[in-house]
């Protein structure tokens, strides 16, 4: 290991968002030796992307709550697709994890008696989302990241892992990757790994994702051996900026819907009414007062038709553009303006009022904001066990939205920070568990590590070949529109044919320039691969799933079939595999709910 740096550790942790945050804390007070790697500055994980709040049966504001009703919302969100087990645990334990925040030094907002508020989300029964006005996941990741480093966490930023090791028993021995900046290489030994590298967005070309999220995670777990699960069951938040183009995609918070703002139309209809099946048309209404008072009567004032779950919500948005009934930029009008005072707004929603003045010119208090369904979350992911985080590979655990199973085929709102506290501790306990039973020394194949370098460097070796900035650019465009958020079974035979066009081009891509020091296009040519595997398995998944159900739509499968609902599409590939090893596709039946489970759904209204 003398020709490139190298570290040893009980424990490395990829990613430094709230699960990756969570599960160093863990492993580190269980008095292992723990690293966290992250591709990005310490601080700068798209956790502080979730604005909104946690979900978490406190009770505080409404005190008939429990974690038996977060448990039926999550599996009715999710379609009934979900790992039942991960639910419970999460509706479980939800509550003491926001607790273990505010005692770490987390600053909620309060009720009047002093209490954690709560805020309405999409898709809950009840206002259960524990915030910090509208930065809530910046307040999470605040807390945890001074919590790491007051324990010494060893933390290599702007360190990108190229590939997972294992020994010659198939457990996992460690990771190879670079310093961004200087392009060196570093390896790194280690007992367990942790992945919570997050999300695949960037793969799209309108995301709420930021840079980092080209699916590292998923696609090194796969190429090592472990499956991967419903990858076709990706979120489109109905709510992201679509004016000025520059800023496309970035989200504007589900609290500006739960605070009292609503959806109009061009027409400045609002039209979310028309969109509850079976129970009201706001035609019928002489007013949107009369609507209104309605929906109040008919659900206790506690849910707006705002607030149904996001895929329902992004459906109807994009019904309404489709049809001509769009905003001037193509999207729909978000109006809080007309429902709360200025001095409200201000309060309750800091960050969406300065998001709006400085990127757009709009004064969120006097003027609708202009939003539209923007690729913002993965509900698939790499398959685990519920209560350890474990993978298939020994001595792999994975956590946060890099892991599947937990939302089924559609996240609620405000269960994405919860899940990242939850399962970010469970992947460290397992990790700590699974090291006692492990002996011997950890050792890396330097024959493997310099395979893995080799390839990498590739690319400067060419006279000629592609730019991979032309490659990332065709594949955003591929997945938009053939991958987005309504599908049809021609359009998605046509992406999986393109992909494998796109895999060819990929391997003859070429960066120009003799250093690897600050090189964005080596950078990117490292992510593609990644992409790619990510963008394939989406595509693979939607082509099998002949339904629509939650964040997957099928045009030409409009309907939810019962036969689907009982099984995950697993996803894998022969150990070894990369990017141009071909995946399989096996639908798999979903783990069986326990009768005393069942029982709430038969139980509930």
């Amino acid at each position: 290991m003398a020709d490139y740096e190298h570290h040893s550790y009980d424990v490395i942790i990829i990613g430094a968002g709230g699960a990756g945050l969570r599960a160093a804390i863990e492993a580190k007070q269980r008095g292992l030796n723990v690293a966290i790697i992250c591709k990005s500055l310490l601080g700068k994980a798209h956790t502080v992307m979730a604005e909104g709040g946690v979900a978490a049966a406190m009770g505080n504001v409404y005190e008939e709550d429990n974690w038996q009703v977060h448990f039926r919302d999550t599996m009715r969100g999710g379609k009934m697709l979900n790992n039942w087990r991960m639910a419970q645990l999460h509706a479980q334990e939800s509550p003491d994890r926001v607790l273990e925040l505010e005692q770490w030094g987390a600053l909620f907002d309060r009720t009047k008696d002093g209490k954690i508020t709560q805020r309405d989300f999409g898709g809950h029964r009840y206002a259960r989302l524990a915030h910090v006005g509208d930065r809530t996941g910046l307040e999470l990741i605040r807390t945890l990241q001074q919590k790491a480093v007051s324990m010494d966490i060893d933390v290599f930023m702007e360190c990108k892992v190229l590939r997972l090791l294992r020994d010659d028993q198939g457990a996992i021995s460690g990771a190879v990757g670079y310093w961004r900046p200087t392009g060196e290489f570093i390896t790194f030994s280690a007992k367990s790994v942790i992945l919570a590298t997050g999300g695949v967005g960037k793969s799209w070309k309108y995301t709420s994702n930021s840079w980092e999220g080209t699916g590292d995670g998923h696609a090194m777990a796969m190429w090592a051996g472990a499956d991967l699960i419903d990858m076709e069951c990706i979120q489109f938040h109905p709510t992201g900026m679509v004016w000025p183009l520059s800023v496309r995609g970035i989200l504007v918070t589900e609290g500006v819907r739960g605070d009292g703002g609503v959806l109009r139309n061009s027409e400045q209809k609002r039209f979310m009414f028309d969109y509850i099946a079976d129970m009201f048309k706001a035609e019928t209404a002489s007013s949107e007062e009369e609507a209104d008072k309605w929906y109040d009567d008919h659900t206790a004032g506690r849910r707006p038709p705002e607030l149904l779950p996001r895929d329902e919500v992004a459906r109807a948005i994009n019904t309404e553009v489709k049809a001509g009934r769009g905003s001037p930029h193509g999207g729909v009008f978000l109006d809080i303006a007309s429902r709360r005072s200025a001095e409200f707004i201000r309060r309750r929603l800091p960050s969406m009022y300065h998001q709006f003045m400085e990127l757009a010119g709009v004064d969120i208090t006097t003027t609708a904001m202009e939003v539209g369904p923007t690729c913002h979350y993965i509900m698939g992911g790499v398959r685990v066990d519920a209560d350890t985080t474990a993978t298939a590979i020994p001595g792999l655990f994975a956590a946060g939205e890099v892991a599947g199973g937990m939302h089924g085929s559609n996240r609620l709102g405000g269960n994405s920070l919860s899940d990242l506290i939850v399962f970010g501790r469970r992947a460290g306990m397992g990790a700590a568990d699974y090291i006692e039973g492990r002996s011997g020394d950890i050792t890396l194949d330097a024959a493997q590590v310099q395979a893995i370098i080799n390839e990498s460097l590739v690319p400067f070796s060419r006279e000629e070949g592609e730019n991979p900035y032309d490659i990332q650019r065709d594949l955003q465009e591929l997945m938009q529109s053939n991958v987005g958020i309504i599908r049809t079974g021609s359009e998605l035979d046509e992406a999986v044919v393109k992909l494998e066009e796109l895999k060819e081009r990929a391997n003859n891509v070429i960066v120009k320039g003799n250093t690897r020091v600050y090189n964005p296009a080596w950078n990117l040519a490292t992510d593609l691969p990644a992409m790619l595997t990510v963008s394939t398995c989406a595509a693979l998944g939607a082509q099998a799933r002949k339904e629509s159900r939650g964040g997957h739509t099928r045009e030409d499968f409009p309907k939810p079939d019962a036969a689907f609902g009982k099984v995950n599409m697993v996803l894998s590939q022969e150990n070894g595999g990369g990017m141009n090893a071909p995946v399989k596709v096996d639908p798999q039946p979903i783990l069986e709910m326990p009768d005393d489970l069942k029982v709430l759904f038969e139980e509930a209204k």
